[in-house]
């Protein structure tokens, strides 16, 4: 087996598909099912099972593949640890892991900025949910990680900034009045075909929290969106209020705000964090491009 096989696996692994798996290797469905038949010939197993369009993977099967992506990380790093030999040079590249509302209105900005001043540093980008993000550093499938939540990382970590959880809607309101006002609920990750939705748990909790200590009826939810602009949009359009980080919010929006507090009178905070490795710092381009966001965001 060599590094195609090994990507093969994977991906057949990832999108539980073989049609997609081709599409996403960029070769033929019969191509694709043909060397999966040699490497099945190889080791005299069977990698999966199939019923239908569903593929369910025997015990050999899984254990091929954990060696497949175990095979892939090392190479991996390998490619990484070479590029990075010659420290006078910031090359390589960097594979960052970042939470979707920090990826949309931070880092485009640090990224630019970065790649401006290495333009041999190549930049691999996975956004997503913070808890998804924050699995895909846990595997190393990503270098570096922009999470928002407070996640138990006992490596690196640089707190970003606090940001308050507010209330936006078109006109002044008054929070006594929110339990009987329409809301449109933002939350990331939305499966339109099911109709599912999920967000980051630590999010969800912090406000449903808050809600809990400050009423007694449940929100008046009328509309659920997937998209943070979309769910500004509705507020703009008067249809409804929202409650959202700070980090959502431009000076173009216009929107009327009040910062939620909980009953103690602290604010209720949002943390984004920085998080890595120590080991990773080996490489002149992570390295590089953590001293470059500290300095985007000193810590006072």
């Amino acid at each position: 087996m060599n590094e195609q096989d090994w990507s093969l696996l994977d991906s057949i692994y990832e999108e539980q598909n073989i049609t997609k798996a081709a599409e996403r290797l960029f070769i033929s469905q019969p191509a694709l099912t043909y060397r999966l038949q040699q490497i099945e010939q190889e080791f005299g197993i069977k990698v999966f099972n199939r019923t239908g369009k569903k593929i369910t993977f025997t015990l050999e099967g899984e254990h091929l593949i954990h060696y497949a992506k175990k095979m892939l990380l090392e190479l991996r790093r390998t490619k990484d640890y070479l590029a990075n030999l010659h420290a006078h040079e910031v090359r390589g590249t960097l594979r960052i892991g970042a939470s979707s509302n920090f990826a949309l209105y931070k880092l485009p900005a640090i990224l630019k900025h970065f790649v401006e001043l290495y333009p041999n540093v190549q930049i691999h980008l996975n956004t997503g949910l913070s808890s998804d993000i924050f699995r895909l550093l846990q595997n190393d499938e990503v270098q570096i990680a922009f999470i928002r939540g407070d996640y138990q990382w006992i490596e690196e970590k640089y707190l970003i900034n606090e940001e308050r959880i507010c209330v936006i809607s078109k006109h002044p309101i008054e929070l006594e009045e929110l339990p009987k006002l329409p809301r449109i609920h933002y939350q990331i990750g939305a499966v339109k075909s099911k109709i599912k939705f999920k967000t980051d748990p630590f999010l969800s909790k912090s406000i449903d929290t808050w809600w809990q200590e400050q009423f007694r009826s449940p929100p008046q939810m009328t509309m659920q969106v997937d998209s943070v602009e979309t769910c500004k949009e509705l507020v703009k359009h008067g249809l409804g209020y929202a409650i959202i980080p700070r980090i959502c919010l431009t000076k173009e929006d216009d929107l009327h705000t009040i910062d939620l507090t909980r009953n103690d009178g602290q604010f209720l905070l949002r943390k984004t964090w920085m998080i890595y490795r120590e080991s990773a710092m080996e490489l002149a381009s992570l390295n590089q491009f953590v001293n470059d966001v500290k300095s985007c965001f000193p810590q006072t």
